[in-house]
């Protein structure tokens, strides 16, 4: 192993923007203009496969990706080409080394890598084509593994999805004629977060607070979540959240749904002024079901219809009591719930055994690389 630049095993280039209200739902190549994933498709690609991009602008400026096919690559992305040993090993190298590269980053308003910092950056490479095979066979085992397991996870979302037509029909036309209530009918208690609590927000608070990106897809998720030493007053008592509480997101991405699980409620959790509490009546509706019929075709529509701003996008209380939803027996209604809560239990021990995985990754890309 020896110390080596950028610049000198590889040369890189940006690629060629495109708008995002150009790009394509149907076309046949990817679009990666920086970021994590690629955000769209295009009809030709301007960069064959078997390529490196590292995101040049933005929040996650230096994230670094192998391209498998071809694709196209837009104005703030770097490509690699010209690259002087395998392509794969490389990948692994720079992917070891993603936390140094994105602090090349300057500027702070947009963040970027200026293409000099890029190609002076100097990391681990060993020369060897042997070994350079070894640790792209080795690394590449973690990859599909991990790769496995993230699509178990996707056909356990499918299997839930698929279970809630075949219980509740077509949702949109209700083919089994269940009976429609608006859903203040089935309200118990209904609330909003605080604004301002931001300063109640420290990493070494002892309960946690729920905003917009941790609800989606019917659940909470607590990645991430920030933490907080709520004020013990009746505000904080208001915007405290109890096992089977509903949440609603009522601002950007509107109609976001979840239902805090007895984890969050006993661990302590409140919510932010983007999001509403929902309490129900559980002898008529059971969260679960409420949360997987706004998520649906019949659902999403609804908060669309009542945006009260079109520029801006929120709901206001009255909006939220308007929704309509279906009321099947309860019994029903429970049956699927218990189903996705085993399901949930199923997914969590596939992501716990992908988090192991990741980890033990990382830590032999540190040894390996350096």
């Amino acid at each position: 192993m020896s110390k080596t630049k950028l610049k000198d095993i590889a040369s890189f280039s940006k690629g060629q923007q495109i708008n995002g209200d150009q790009l394509l739902v149907d076309g046949n190549y990817e679009y990666l203009n920086g970021g994590i994933n690629p955000s769209g498709k295009w009809s030709s690609f301007n960069v064959c496969g078997d390529t490196i991009a590292i995101s040049e602008g933005g929040n996650s400026c230096g994230y670094v990706n192998y391209m498998a096919h071809d694709f196209w690559c837009g104005g703030h992305c770097y490509y690699l080409y010209d690259v002087k040993c395998l392509t794969k090993y490389l990948y692994y190298a720079l992917k070891s080394q993603q936390g140094r590269i994105m602090k090349l980053r300057s500027g702070a308003c947009m963040p970027n890598i200026k293409k000099k910092d890029l190609g002076d950056f100097v990391f681990e490479y060993n020369d060897n084509p042997v070994e350079q095979e070894k640790a792209i066979k080795l690394f590449d085992l973690f990859e599909n593994v991990i790769s496995y397991k993230t699509q178990q996870i996707k056909k356990l979302d499918e299997l839930i999805k698929s279970l809630f037509v075949e219980m509740f029909g077509d949702i949109y036309s209700n083919t089994h004629i269940f009976p429609v209530e608006s859903l203040s009918e089935s309200i118990l208690f209904l609330t909003s977060g605080s604004r301002g609590w931001a300063k109640y927000c420290v990493d070494s608070g002892k309960e946690w607070f729920i905003t917009i990106k941790n609800v989606k897809d019917c659940r909470i998720s607590t990645d991430d979540i920030q933490t907080i030493n709520a004020p013990k007053n009746a505000e904080a008592n208001r915007t405290r959240v109890n096992e089977g509480d509903l949440l609603i997101s009522i601002t950007a991405d509107l109609g976001r749904t979840g239902v805090i699980t007895k984890e969050i409620a006993n661990h302590g959790a409140y919510i932010n002024q983007h999001l509403t509490c929902i309490r129900l009546d559980r002898n008529k509706l059971n969260p679960l079901f409420v949360a997987y019929f706004m998520e649906s075709e019949s659902g999403k529509p609804q908060f669309e219809a009542k945006n009260q701003n079109g520029v801006k996008a929120g709901l206001n209380f009255d909006s939220i009591k308007s929704l309509k939803v279906l009321i099947p027996p309860i019994e029903l209604q429970n049956q699927f719930a218990d189903f996705v809560t085993q399901i949930e239990k199923q997914k969590a021990t596939v992501q716990k055994s992908i988090d192991r995985l990741e980890t033990l990754k990382k830590s032999l890309m540190q040894e390996y690389f350096g």
